[in-house]
């Protein structure tokens, strides 16, 4: 039951002669090059084989050491920092998976002083940072008292510029927390429906060119408790291979069977609906209820971004559904940054569920779900972020309110266009620039988001403790979040960015490649 009705069996008989005696076998969608009305232009290198194996030896050889220092602990040789289970509870089950235990305090704490770094500034396109110091290996931090000023930051998702606290979204802001305080201390369905909440949805749902929209509090909640909502038990998910941990957790959360095609592969995606209609639901071979394809507009790990032309070409072919994450696409693609649905000129209600977080582009929190009033009415009775969850904070929806009308021109200025432009041609220089350089970076060359790869377990360290050097703050990534082989530095640019800033990360890149 729900607003995504699903199939019957008179349709699974059908399926089954038009796919096995009608339909030509070699027809496909897959990189169809007419449905783009661009090049669509993406580079995935593969790992040399020389890296790969360094890079396994330099993990192996860690291993070895961290088994090592282990057997140290154990004979009260070397200091144990991490918490243990006490000896009278040795026969007990442990509470720690002893894996999981090992890897943090072997592995992550050799380089932990690369993450949690506090700011006590607006992290715009550039920052400030205290400045902290470890006397014992990174198991614990102490502040100096000092501040390390305008580090030029190259890892936060402010691809606007709108993270600011100047100009007409924080003065918009203030005036709203004046009118309607900073909380609101209750859920939608009871006694936190603010007018502003109202007014923020019918904007949203304007933006996105859809029937309705609801807004949600939390960007991670929107999808992990609003797709149990959708689907269930007797419902398939086709679910893109690096996915996003929200959509993994709420497609696990719905009950329903997930299966998992490769990253923008159009053919292992074809194939799974194919066999998905064809042979219905296992042991009974009842026709789903619903089978729902998920992707994201782009992947913040890899700057991928989703081949929609295609999968909607499937999704009407298969008659199947689709829910798009745009949490990172949604005002940074397109000519009017609304999203990878303008990015590539397409029809929004060839979409079934447009998701987005307000979290990146607009500088502010919380999500929203976009597509048909009944989807949406239905939502707002069955979601439990809708139901359970405290609403929106008035200034957070203010200052949505006001980035997105002026993204969309509505403040009677060029300011949104001007940020558009100007992430689009920050995003082209400072890619060709690494390519020129020699470094191998993923994505698509319109996506904000640049990996580059760094392969190595040392390099993880050394290169964001170099980049500190340099003031610049950048995001190093390496195992479990990526591939073993794969770990990288991904670097998420700004229209707030200036060419001065842009060149100044280039040049300190040209130094440590050089080093």
């Amino acid at each position: 039951p729900g607003p995504l009705e699903g199939g019957t069996c008179s349709r699974l008989i059908i399926y089954n002669i038009f796919f096995y005696f009608i339909a030509p076998q070699n027809q496909s969608v897959t990189h169809n090059s007419s449905l783009y009305k661009k090049p669509f232009v993406e580079s995935f290198e593969e790992t040399p084989l020389l890296v790969a194996v360094l890079t396994y030896m330099g993990y192996g050889i860690l291993t070895i050491f961290g088994y090592l220092r282990d057997f140290l602990r154990q004979w009260n040789i070397e200091k144990c920092h991490v918490a243990r289970e006490r000896e009278e509870q040795k026969d007990f089950v442990p509470l720690y998976q002893d894996f999981e235990n090992f890897y943090t305090r072997n592995l992550y704490m050799r380089i932990r002083d690369n993450w949690n770094r506090p700011i006590c500034s607006v992290p715009g396109a550039k920052m400030d940072l205290v400045q902290r110091v470890s006397y014992n290996y990174n198991w614990t931090f102490e502040h100096t008292g000092k501040v390390v000023k305008d580090v030029i930051n190259m890892g936060s998702y402010n691809y606007l510029g709108f993270a600011e606290n100047t100009g007409a979204c924080a003065d918009a802001a203030i005036e709203v927390t004046q009118q309607y305080g900073v909380g609101v201390g209750s859920t939608r369905c009871e006694m936190g429906n603010l007018g502003i909440h109202e007014e923020l949805e019918q904007l949203v749902a304007r933006f996105l060119g859809v029937e309705s929209s609801m807004a949600f509090g939390m960007g991670f909640a929107t999808n992990s408790m609003n797709i149990p909502a959708l689907t269930g038990k007797g419902c398939l998910i086709l679910s893109d291979e690096l996915n996003h941990a929200s959509l993994v957790l709420g497609a696990r959360l719905s009950g329903s069977t997930i299966r998992v095609f490769k990253h923008n592969n159009m053919q292992s995606l074809e194939k799974l609906l194919r066999d998905a209609i064809v042979h219905g639901q296992p042991r009974t071979h009842r026709p789903w209820k619903k089978i729902l394809i998920v992707v994201e507009g782009i992947y913040s790990m890899e700057g991928s971004i989703v081949r929609l032309p295609e999968i909607i070409a499937l999704k009407k072919r298969y008659k199947a559904y689709l829910y798009l994450d745009e949490a990172h696409s949604i005002g940074a693609l397109g000519p009017n940054g609304r999203g990878v649905v303008d990015y590539f000129g397409l029809d929004p209600k060839d979409v079934d569920i447009m998701m987005g977080t307000f979290t990146k582009s607009f500088g502010a929190a919380g999500g929203y779900i976009g597509g048909r009033k009944e989807l949406i009415d239905y939502l707002r009775r069955h979601s439990h972020s809708a139901l359970y969850a405290t609403s929106m904070s008035p200034p957070v929806a203010q200052q949505i309110i006001t980035s997105m009308k002026i993204i969309m021109g509505e403040d009677g200025a060029t300011l949104g266009a001007d940020r558009l432009r100007q992430l689009s041609e920050n995003t082209t220089y400072f890619r060709r620039k690494l390519h020129d350089m020699g470094f191998i970076i993923y994505g698509n060359d319109d996506s904000p988001v640049v990996p580059m790869m760094l392969y190595m377990p040392a390099k993880i360290g050394a290169f964001g403790r170099e980049m500190m050097k340099r003031n610049i703050g950048t995001v190093v990534v390496g195992f479990p979040a990526t591939p073993i082989i794969e770990s990288r530095a991904r670097f998420c640019i700004s229209a707030a960015h200036t060419s001065e800033m842009l060149d100044t990360a280039k040049l300190s890149l040209k130094y440590y490649r050089v080093a």
